[in-house]
């Protein structure tokens, strides 16, 4: 099924297609601009301190990066279908390093808020690379190859926790922001030597183009279910570990930032999860893609309950992160395994709709967790986040006949 308005342009065959090599270099480089937007969660009290903001204005870091992420996904992704990436891909990550170095330099607070929203929009290489990995990937091993690409996705998200906190306490956290801007560099010209030359699938009027993704989130049913499936899934995801970051910080627990940067690490513990979501596409192909969104939707749920009691206890804290990290990445592969199966010619842009809703979602949940952490502490997130669970079940159950038949239909 073809969502495009205009002529599709065929393709030209890449010199090379999806090897082993190139499939773990989009994976980490893809990590490496998903990590971009969470160096800060674990250093908020850090950066309010030595920028003298207070831990609640700090928090709106996260959120307006995320935001500024969901803006770089609407104007900048759609052009994966109309550019060569060879060059579109490798400019971005440079765009990204440049907003990087500002980060490290932001003499204020106000600076760094619009040098990390400059960051959250230039730093969507890997929600180019996906799509590009399912292109250059051959039939019979498409879902494996986008599942690794993805879960190096999700694995940035918990690795640059872990990295910002124990960087930040041996140097500062202006060193994190330097670090990854070499890093950008670094990737941009591996990128650029690795990946091969195509043609764009498709023509048409930049206008055109950024229109041309409502028109797949109105045509397609399939598609709007999955998008409020999957906000509602990165907002609880944000609002646990913004929540976390607060926790963390004060009694009972009242850890240092490298500390609390290392809990990234028992959410690797969670690459148990990653590896798993390898496989959650090729669920999606065997018709099991609904059931096990609805799996993926409890078990989120019981992360959240054995949230609600921590108490005093790392172990349950751990055994929390593990849980939900399981069930996001889960639910996250067998979105986009979904959305990808609706059309060839578009998948960038059926990205674009997919990533500019969970980051929507997502700043929303941060959002949400600074207010509640104000109001309510740990307890009170714990219950929205329950709550938004359970309406994410209402809508799976609600569109189930749908996705069902859109699946049955894809497959």
């Amino acid at each position: 099924m073809s969502t495009s308005t205009s002529p599709a342009v065929r393709p030209t065959t890449p010199s090379r297609g999806m090897t082993r090599s190139l499939t773990l270099l989009f994976a980490f480089a893809g990590g490496l601009a998903v990590g971009n937007l969470y160096w800060a969660q674990p250093l908020i009290d850090f950066i309010a301190g030595d920028l003298h903001a207070s831990p609640a204005i700090a928090g709106w870091l996260i959120t307006v990066t995320q935001i500024g992420y969901a803006a770089g996904i609407v104007l900048i992704v759609p052009l994966g279908d109309v550019l060569d990436r060879r060059r579109l891909i490798p400019l971005i990550t440079l765009a990204s390093a440049v907003a990087l170095a500002a980060c490290a330099l932001a003499p204020s607070f106000g600076a760094l808020a619009g040098a990390i929203t400059l960051l959250g929009m230039t730093t969507v290489s890997g929600q180019l690379l996906t799509p590009l990995a399912g292109d250059l990937a051959a039939d019979e091993n498409r879902g494996a190859v986008v599942g690794t690409v993805v879960s190096g996705l999700l694995t940035g998200i918990l690795v640059s926790r872990t990295i910002s906190g124990l960087v930040a306490e041996a140097a500062g956290w202006r060193a994190v922001y330097a670090a990854a801007a070499v890093l950008a560099i670094l990737f941009a010209v591996l990128l650029y030597r690795s990946i091969p030359s195509m043609e764009p699938k498709t023509r048409m009027p930049y206008p055109a183009l950024i229109a041309s993704v409502g028109q797949v989130i109105r045509r397609e049913p399939a598609v709007r279910w999955t998008l409020v499936l999957g906000a509602i899934g990165f907002a609880v995801f944000q609002m646990f570990w913004t929540g976390l970051t607060f926790l963390l910080s004060n009694p009972p627990f009242s850890y240092s930032v490298s500390v609390i940067g290392l809990f990234g690490l028992f959410g690797l513990a969670g690459l148990a999860g990653a590896l798993a979501a390898q496989r959650a596409g090729r669920l999606h192909d065997r018709g099991w893609s609904l059931p096990a969104t609805g799996a993926a939707l409890v078990l989120a749920l019981i992360a959240f309950g054995i949230s609600a009691t921590v108490g005093a206890s790392v172990v349950l804290v751990i055994i929390a992160i593990v849980v939900l990290d399981v069930a996001v990445q889960g639910l996250n592969l067998l979105n986009q395994a979904r959305l990808f199966a609706v059309s060839h010619e578009a998948r960038s842009r059926l990205n674009t709709a997919f990533v500019a809703s969970n980051f929507v979602g997502g700043a929303i949940g941060s959002a949400a967790a600074s207010i509640l952490w104000a109001h309510g502490g740990w307890s009170s997130i714990c219950a929205a986040g329950s709550a938004l669970i359970v309406l994410a079940l209402l809508v799976w159950a609600a569109g189930r006949r749908t996705l069902k038949a859109a699946t049955i239909t894809q497959n």
